[in-house]
């Protein structure tokens, strides 16, 4: 039975969650997938620096990962370490997460992460780092939550090209819009999604656009090899003055979305989040409240959608279980699960 030790750097409500799921799905992950898992250090600035049950004294969160790392060599060694990285967003700079995944990386650890900015700001050089060190650097649950975007993209379609895709990917701004149109005022929309513990208490990431054009950028740079940074997306945000038009648009059967996009055309890449007054007709235009969509356009399939009607923290959560599970069948001696073993 494979054992993992994991190491989690931002130990908030998502990393939580995870370690809650990790004991729901216990048994399931031992019979189904051959494998165990231990949380033997856990980073939180809030909280403090823990390292196998005690109180770790470091000085900040790199100092913590760097120690954690030094005292799990021999799990590294074994290709059994994990770093799960999950702290507070900085969409503007990709720091200080990128530093913490290409320090994990470098120590051995395979890297499991929610947040959307090392791909965002640096995919193409975390994704050579792992390669190198041998190990996975993995991010289903980067955009639309647990939906595997990225897995859908890399293990599903042998052979195709993804050129393009649109979608609504900020659940925030999506429901405000959504409640506009239905007579709501734009600040009692956000004060509900905030409530919710969906919106942050400074919303400005969701309203401005920042946050759909990270998730933008590490798709592009993901699906077709964009080498994009969320600067490079032109950004339009969300402002009271949407509620507006969004009712206007109502009226004439349309459907006023925020709709992050990007295609390449040979070596240029077009990268965009702007409101647009869709026709009801687009798969887009029906995508309600706090729901999330993903249209890809594809050389040889034409268009794919997937629709994610829900969401929240075990959705997240469930995002990082998946991704264990695939460092899971690469690392086991055997590819099969135990139930494929059972199988006549």
């Amino acid at each position: 039975m494979l054992q993992f030790d994991l190491i989690i750097v931002g130990y908030g409500n998502v990393a939580r969650r995870f370690e809650a799921l990790l004991g729901e799905q216990r048994k399931l992950l031992a019979r189904d997938h051959g494998f165990r898992a231990r949380i033997v250090g856990t980073a939180t600035r809030r909280h403090g620096y823990r390292y196998a049950g005690r109180p770790l004294r470091v000085a900040s969160t790199m100092e913590f990962l760097d120690a954690a790392l030094a005292r799990s060599r021999a799990a590294a060694r074994q290709r059994r370490l994990v770093v799960i990285e999950t702290t507070t967003l900085d969409v503007t700079r990709g720091e200080p997460a990128t530093s913490y995944v290409r320090t994990a990386l470098a120590g051995g650890a395979h890297v499991v992460t929610a947040n959307k900015e090392p791909v965002a700001f640096a995919y193409r050089s975390l994704a050579r780092a792992a390669e190198r060190a041998g190990r996975r650097f993995l991010f289903e649950g980067a955009v639309m939550d647990g939906v595997p975007v990225f897995n859908l993209a890399r293990e599903t379609l042998p052979a195709v090209q993804v050129i393009g895709f649109r979608g609504i990917v900020n659940s925030t701004t999506n429901y405000i819009l959504t409640a506009m149109e239905n007579g709501q005022g734009f600040a009692a929309a956000l004060a509900e999604m905030q409530a919710r513990g969906i919106a942050e208490a400074d919303p400005s990431l969701d309203l401005e656009g920042w946050d759909a054009a990270a998730k933008t950028a590490a798709l592009a740079n993901v699906l077709f090899d964009a080498r994009i940074t969320p600067h490079d997306v032109e950004r339009r945000g969300l402002t009271p003055v949407a509620g507006r038009d969004a009712i206007e648009a109502r009226k004439t059967g349309r459907r006023l979305k925020l709709v992050a996009s990007a295609r390449r055309q040979g070596r240029v890449v077009a990268a965009r989040v702007a409101c647009e007054a869709l026709p009801a007709g687009d798969l887009l235009a029906g995508v309600e409240a706090q729901h999330n969509a993903l249209v890809l356009e594809t050389d040889l399939l034409e268009e794919i959608a997937i629709v994610q009607r829900g969401g929240g923290l075990t959705a997240t959560a469930y995002a990082l279980l998946s991704d264990l599970v695939t460092i899971a069948r690469a690392t086991s001696p055997s590819p099969r699960s135990a139930r494929a073993r059972r199988t006549p």
